[in-house]
């Protein structure tokens, strides 16, 4: 708790601001909501069959994961791209449900007796519905305001994937940068966030409404939407233990997900023993965690990335020194970094094919030139990290038109591709390199350490299974970068499923 406080203390100005755009979007999002799904609740309350495709669309729109919706729109004109406007279209189209089926129920609720005691005293339709028919919904209409306000401070924070700010920043970048502190900076005040939305609106529903029933509408949902922040923020359990022999593990893009079929395929074919997957947990902290505490065994890491996010040492270039470094590390804590796959999958420095071409540029010197000019996207772990963005910028003279735009580094490759940035750091293996015409930029100047993958698996599980280490180390040294490249552009590029890929690389490899 106290370095919590140390590190609210020491960014009390970005918090605030980040607060603030929190807030912001939020409070947008809600009024809009409400300016839409009112009238539209209005409407369909009284002719049912004519709204029923509003409520349709506005039922299918909360099944979509909220990361997809993001992503989703990245390529769109006006309402798409990066940033707060993306971010508003999509926390409005999950605001309208919840305000648009309270206003229907809360309209529908009225007594009939009402209606027709208004219509005897002359008031036309417009006048019974302003005096008498809102008044008397408007405690339920409220009471779907608020759980749409909750929704939009837990939805926020995923919205600092594409780079519209807010408090999920820091539990990105916390998660980027395997710092429960951080991760903590940003989850907290977003579930206190929640709590006093929550609050407020019940205040005042509870003033338009005597009746203590209507008051505890919805509470299931308000506690549910905490509890999601709270595990955006990292718990340290995201899967239970495993009941099965050897548990695999992954990070949620597409190489990690290879990687890990490639892994578990390995350890079916040569051992016999049942593995479980568990892919696709999330970022590095996830896995570490899940590593130290059993929930998995092994997984996929990369040798620059243990040595500055999880042990956080200084970068070196220096790849003997590097391996034998993250080696002892995980060695004190009991876990074992086996032998190296074969490839360097180190940050790649992209930009569009088009733009490579027309500019001349092949290095990342060349990139300088025209940097003034250009905007920058990066992953949060990117812009954090000891070998990241800053160093990259003092090492190469990089200025960009402004501050670079944080976002999801799985989205970073469209928005390049879509013209929402200029230039992004990626992946060198990634598939959608090729698949979206970007050019990796040569650096010369040997800035980036490497990034050996290399499976790291819990000692006492090599100890029971001394053949998982057999048949782990027979892909030493078996995936070159080609190959990684090739199964990630047949994953992203042609669809194709990542176990199947995994089995066809393990076939031609015999």
């Amino acid at each position: 708790m106290s370095d919590l406080l140390r590190f609210w203390q020491a960014h009390r100005a970005e918090l605030a601001t980040l607060l603030g755009e929190h807030v912001l979007l939020v409070v947008v999002s809600t009024l809009i909501a409400v300016l839409v799904a009112v009238p539209l609740g209005i409407f369909a309350a009284r002719r049912p069959r004519l709204a029923s495709p509003f409520v349709g669309v506005a039922n299918i729109v909360q099944t979509i994961p909220s990361l997809a919706m993001f992503g989703f729109l990245i390529p769109f004109p006006l309402i798409g791209g990066v940033g707060a406007r993306a971010a508003l279209v999509v926390l409005v189209l999950y605001g309208l449900l919840p305000i648009l089926r309270s206003t229907i129920v809360g309209i529908r609720g009225i007594d009939a007796a009402i209606r027709e005691a208004g219509i005897a005293m002359g008031m036309t339709p417009r006048q019974l519905l302003r005096q008498v028919e809102l008044p008397l919904a408007l405690p339920v209409i409220v009471s779907g305001i608020r759980v749409a306000a909750v929704v939009a401070v837990g939805s926020a924070t995923i919205a600092a994937a594409i780079g519209a700010g807010g408090l999920g920043q820091y539990i990105y970048r916390g998660l980027s940068m395997v710092d429960s502190t951080v991760i903590l900076a940003g989850a907290i005040p977003a579930a206190i966030l929640a709590i006093l939305v929550d609050a407020s609106l019940l205040w005042l529903e509870r003033r338009m409404s005597r009746s203590r029933s209507r008051a505890s509408l919805q509470r299931a949902s308000i506690a549910a939407m905490v509890l999601s922040v709270v595990a955006l923020a990292g718990s340290a359990v995201l899967a239970a233990r495993s009941g099965g022999a050897i548990t695999v593990g992954s990070k949620n893009f597409t190489e990690q997900l290879i990687l890990g079929e490639i892994i578990a395929q390995t350890i079916e074919r040569e051992t016999g023993l049942t593995v479980r997957r568990r892919l696709n947990l999330g970022g590095t902290l996830i896995c570490d965690r899940a590593l130290l505490t059993g929930d998995i065994d092994v997984y996929a890491e990369y040798t620059g990335t243990a040595l500055t996010a999880i042990f956080h040492e200084p970068p070196s270039t220096d790849r003997h020194a590097v391996t034998q470094t993250v080696r002892d590390r995980y060695a004190e804590t009991g876990r074992t970094l086996l032998s190296g796959l074969g490839y360097d999958n180190t940050f790649a420095i992209l930009v569009r094919g088009a733009d490579a071409r027309a500019f001349g540029l092949r290095t990342i010197d060349d990139a300088a030139r025209v940097a003034p000019r250009w905007r920058a996207g990066f992953g949060y772990e990117f812009l954090d990290r000891p070998d990241g963005y800053r160093g990259l910028a003092e090492t190469y003279g990089l200025r960009f038109r402004g501050p670079p735009q944080a976002m999801d580094l799985t989205l970073t490759y469209r928005a390049l591709a879509a013209g929402q940035v200029d230039l992004i750091a990626g992946d060198a293996t990634a598939g959608l390199i090729e698949a979206l015409d970007l050019v990796q930029l040569e650096d010369t100047r040997h800035y980036f350490p490497p990034y050996d993958a290399v499976p790291v698996a819990r000692a006492t599980t090599l100890l029971r299974y001394p053949g998982v280490k057999r048949a782990l180390d027979g892909l030493a040294g078996r995936i070159s970068a080609e190959d990684m490249r090739r199964m990630n552009f047949a994953a992203d590029a042609r669809r194709e499923d990542p176990a199947a890929i995994a089995r066809q690389f393990l076939d031609r490899r015999q």
